[in-house]
């Protein structure tokens, strides 16, 4: 197995930091936090620069909030200089470690995403007669510290690197409570863990992929599943073989158990794709691809309330063309030709 060292005078190179706060700022530029970076970007930079290189670089605080769509969420929010670092350090980091990953891992990677996902999932469910559909419960806030530390040093052995990356997840803030017990703990073990990683980091999302990519290899290689893939914490393995699936199942709970982990006991099912599935947002059946009821009500309440913001001036045309297009173009991967007429002919857009 390979290891990558002596990365880390790239990673603090001022060049990396200024492609890195270019990234950083992408959709952002006019929040005042960017803005007032920007005003000074070139003294911002050069003091990263001194911090990185002395490590006397630390983290600031997060700002947190919930959403609830369709399940409570908490968002943590880094400092904009902390996302600049995170940038950097994915620079340097994502295409040594990426190729690692499988072909039909598709969240957080450039080229792949939720539609190349969907397209994969439906060429499986269409040629296959079952699917072993799971879901691993609160994922984010149950990735454990120490696991984590230790299967990034299986790729990496740059011990600058390494201190910059336990810095990162050593000052995670405090995420939703996880209880969860496993074979060879005792009392305390769930409390003296250092568990979750801020739902909304660059760096977070790249190590999701990480800790899952050891599974990910189990699935292809061990247990011989020819049809799997995973988009962040929901995975699926289809087959013709019911029992095939029933045993791999045994075997996925317990070789998640070694990295702390359990799969939902609800959302995780073995079942006939005769009848559907549900991937994405998205119900595939075998003749048709459907948005999902609860999808599509959120959906128009989001443009209803759009629609309002338009009519009162708080938001522009382009704002609402962008949105839409946006939408629309998501809708397009189903067979929802006159759903999409029928929502926009319903909404009305002029302003009194």
């Amino acid at each position: 197995m390979k290891r990558y060292g002596n990365l880390y005078h790239q990673v603090i190179n001022f060049e990396n930091l200024l492609i890195a706060a270019k990234k950083a700022q992408k959709g952002k530029r006019f929040r005042e936090n960017v803005l007032n970076f920007n005003d000074n970007l070139e003294a911002e930079l050069a003091q990263l620069q001194i911090e990185l290189t002395n490590q006397t670089y630390q983290p600031g605080e997060y700002r947190t909030f919930y959403i609830k769509e369709p399940k409570i969420r908490m968002i943590s929010a880094a400092p904009y200089r902390d996302r600049v670092v995170h940038h950097a350090l994915c620079n340097i980091i994502v295409p040594l470690i990426e190729p690692s990953f499988i072909g039909d891992s598709y969240a957080n990677r450039v080229g792949f995403g939720t539609h190349r996902a969907l397209r994969r999932f439906t060429h499986f469910a269409r040629s296959s007669r079952y699917v072993l559909q799971c879901d691993i419960q609160k994922y984010f806030p149950s990735i454990d510290h120490e696991i984590l530390k230790t299967l990034l040093r299986h790729k990496l052995k740059c011990a600058d690197t390494l201190r910059l990356i336990d810095t990162m997840i050593d000052n995670s803030n405090e995420q939703l409570p996880v209880a969860e017990y496993f074979t060879g703990d005792n009392l305390f073990t769930p409390l003296q863990r250092r568990r979750g990683l801020p739902l909304g980091n660059l760096t977070s999302q790249f190590f999701a992929n990480v800790y899952l990519n050891s599974f990910d290899h189990f699935v292809k290689e061990q247990l011989k599943v020819r049809k799997y893939l995973r988009y962040v914490d929901d995975f699926a393995l289809f087959s013709d073989d019911w029992s095939f699936l029933a045993e791999a199942r045994l075997q996925v709970i317990e070789y998640l158990s070694q990295l702390r982990l359990k799969i939902h006991p609800v959302k995780s099912q073995l079942f006939k794709l005769k009848h559907g599935a549900n991937f994405l947002g998205f119900r595939i059946l075998p003749d048709c691809i459907r948005v999902r009821s609860e999808n599509l009500r959120r959906a128009k309440r989001r443009l209803k309330q759009m629609q309002i913001d338009y009519i009162q001036g708080n938001i522009n045309s382009d704002y609402v063309a962008q949105s839409m297009q946006s939408w629309f173009a998501h809708l397009e991967h189903g067979d929802t030709w006159r759903l999409r007429q029928q929502i926009f002919t319903s909404l009305a857009w002029s302003r009194g």
